[in-house]
Parts: C-alpha cells; sequence; structure tokens
C-alpha cells in the first residue's frame, strides 16, 4: 500500500487540528463510534454534493481514521496519479481483475489493515438503486460493514451501527435501510434511502 496524507506524521497532525476548527466552526460535529477492527468496508452514503468528499476527509482525521477508496486505473494518470495515491486512492487495474469487487477482496486478503470507503451511488446525481458491490466485497473478505453518513440536517457525521454480513443481502439490506431512512443528505431529493434493484436482492454471494 502506498503511503498516504495519513500516514506522514507532522502533516497528519496538522491536518487533524484543522479538520477540527473547520467541522467547529461549521457546526459539525461527530457522532458514533470508531469501529475497532483491522479490516471493514464503509458505506459512505448518502452523496448528494461535492461537499461530501472533503467533509469526509475532515471527520477521518477527526476520528483518526486511514481511509482508502479505489478507482480505475485509468484514472491515475501523470500527473493526477501521485496526488490521488497520496489522497488514499488505489488503482484498480480491470484487465487483470473481473471487477472492483474481486480487487477488493484480494487487496483484503493480502494487507494486515484497511479501510475502504465505497460510495453505494456511484455518483452525486439521483440513483434509482444503489450499487451492491460494496456488500458482495465485504461479504467476500469476510468483513464487516460500517455504516459511515454525513446528515446536513443535524450537521453530524461519523459512524451508525456495524453491520456483520450473513450472505442475505435482502435481509441485511433492511438493516441498512433502515438506519439511513434517518440520515438526510445535502439536497435530500437526489438520495434513495438505500434501495436495491430486484435482482440483486435475489442474488446471494457463494
Amino acid at each position: 500500500m502506498k503511503t498516504t496524507f495519513f500516514d506522514t506524521p507532522i502533516l497528519r497532525t496538522l491536518l487533524r487540528w484543522t479538520s477540527l476548527f473547520l467541522l467547529k466552526i461549521s457546526g459539525w460535529k461527530r457522532s458514533g463510534e470508531l469501529p475497532s477492527e483491522n479490516k471493514y468496508i464503509i458505506i459512505a452514503a448518502p452523496h448528494t454534493t461535492n461537499w461530501d468528499m472533503p467533509l469526509t476527509l475532515m471527520l477521518a482525521f477527526a476520528f483518526k481514521v486511514k481511509i482508502y477508496w479505489l478507482g480505475k486505473k485509468s484514472l491515475f494518470k501523470f500527473p493526477f496519479s501521485t496526488i490521488m495515491q497520496w489522497m488514499g486512492g488505489i488503482p484498480v487495474d480491470r484487465s487483470k481483475n473481473n471487477n472492483m469487487v474481486e480487487a477488493a477482496i484480494e487487496l483484503f486478503k493480502k494487507t494486515e489493515k484497511l479501510i475502504l470507503a465505497v460510495p453505494p451511488e456511484g455518483t452525486r446525481q439521483r440513483v434509482r438503486y444503489w450499487k451492491t458491490g460494496f456488500y458482495h466485497m465485504a461479504f467476500g473478505a469476510n468483513v464487516p460493514i460500517a455504516t459511515g453518513f454525513l446528515d446536513y440536517r443535524t450537521k453530524t457525521g461519523g459512524f451508525g451501527p456495524l453491520i456483520i454480513p450473513t450472505g442475505d443481502l435482502e435481509s441485511d439490506m433492511i438493516l441498512i435501510q433502515k438506519f439511513y431512512s434517518t440520515i438526510t443528505g445535502k439536497y435530500p431529493d437526489q438520495h434513495n434511502q438505500a434501495d436495491i434493484d430486484d435482482r440483486n436482492k435475489m442474488k446471494k454471494p457463494s
């Protein structure tokens, strides 16, 4: 794994105090407990605005959690490759992996500690269904799912309940939907309440 700005002691400390200051003056507060596990998937939702990224990073520094995210290798081109990896990005070569799910499972198997943030909506625009890749990553790698959130109504961000994937996607998603039904994004009309395609409801990872 590449070194990120979470690994640079002086910068990490500076960014943490800066994050705490910015969160305070903007009225945002941390909520929930940071999972103690060394490996887990973070659901990054709801995602309705570009402000979600800086808020997520500020909260990551506030919680002292080192997060990574996956991106297509084609996005990691010079001169942005170094910067994106420094910010926690992990390039995935899809010619060597069938998809992001398999790539994530392999990463979890090869590393002793990995916290991977995944936005199931995949875009800031409203989508009819959540993508279920995050669930299959967690189940395949045998790691829990942390319900990360940004609630613009209460100006709180952090962690909800930890979900242990059982392989029964439909039943587990009911628990996830119940939690996110209480969360309000920056633009509520661009966020659905963790709905999944009926075709995916019938799929159970092997």
